[in-house]
């Protein structure tokens, strides 16, 4: 037997060969797993676990072409948030956040696209069935007026106003006319304490990448959409 070709006991060259291969590919599966935690991390919001603004809206997009009359878009906004950092500071404003996107995603599921644009400024895209609409609408308003408990024992009075657009109701299904729409009901209902659902007219509402003209913040944020 020539020891330079057989291996003692049960393992072949064909063996070691297999086995030797594994090795590098054992270090790019770990190494692809970190690149993918990386990338996960740019994607998605660190305090509320929410996509950013970048992956809400590719996320978004492919709902609205793949799933079009069946959806709707939804813009939230926290209530008198500043009051919250002001007076309990920037802690409770950050559990408050936090509470906002345990409760969209949640009520939302797990299909949704669920983001968060920008400090206390949130958007949703999940199907919602013309006949449950209302009744789906009033139950987020409730999980968002909800007191948040904080971890020393306090607790916060929050509200959010939320408006809604959908494609059955606008005749698009084209995301920045849905987000304008339901910027503008938003707006329309603030501090009412209900859900307001855009109609035909308020897609013409003038905006700025998508939100209502006069917002506070579109000043900076470029040229109309």
């Amino acid at each position: 037997m020539d020891a330079a070709v057989r291996l003692p006991g049960r393992f072949s060259r064909h063996a070691l060969l297999i086995a030797t291969a594994a090795v590098p590919l054992t270090g790019w599966a770990a190494h692809a797993l970190t690149l993918h935690k990386r990338l996960a991390a740019t994607r998605k919001d660190p305090l509320t676990g929410l996509l950013r603004r970048d992956a809400y809206t590719a996320h978004a997009r492919r709902l609205l072409t793949r799933h079009g009359d069946k959806m709707t878009v939804l813009m939230v906004d926290a209530d008198h948030f500043k009051a919250v950092n002001d007076t309990l500071g920037h802690a409770a404003g950050d559990a408050v956040l936090a509470a906002f996107g345990a409760r969209l995603t949640a009520w939302a599921g797990p299909r949704a696209a669920v983001g968060r644009l920008g400090g206390d400024e949130f958007a949703v895209v999940l199907g919602l069935a013309p006949a449950r609409r209302a009744q789906r609408l009033e139950q987020l308003v409730r999980m968002l007026h909800t007191p948040v408990v904080l971890d020393d024992g306090r607790t916060v009075d929050v509200a959010a106003s939320v408006g809604a657009a959908a494609p059955d109701v606008l005749g698009t299904r084209d995301l920045t006319a849905l987000q304008r729409a339901a910027d503008a009901a938003l707006y329309a209902g603030k501090h009412s304490g209900r859900a307001v659902v855009a109609t035909a007219a308020r897609a013409t509402t003038p905006s700025i990448n998508g939100r209502r003209v006069g917002r506070s913040g579109t000043a900076v944020w470029g040229r109309a959409a």
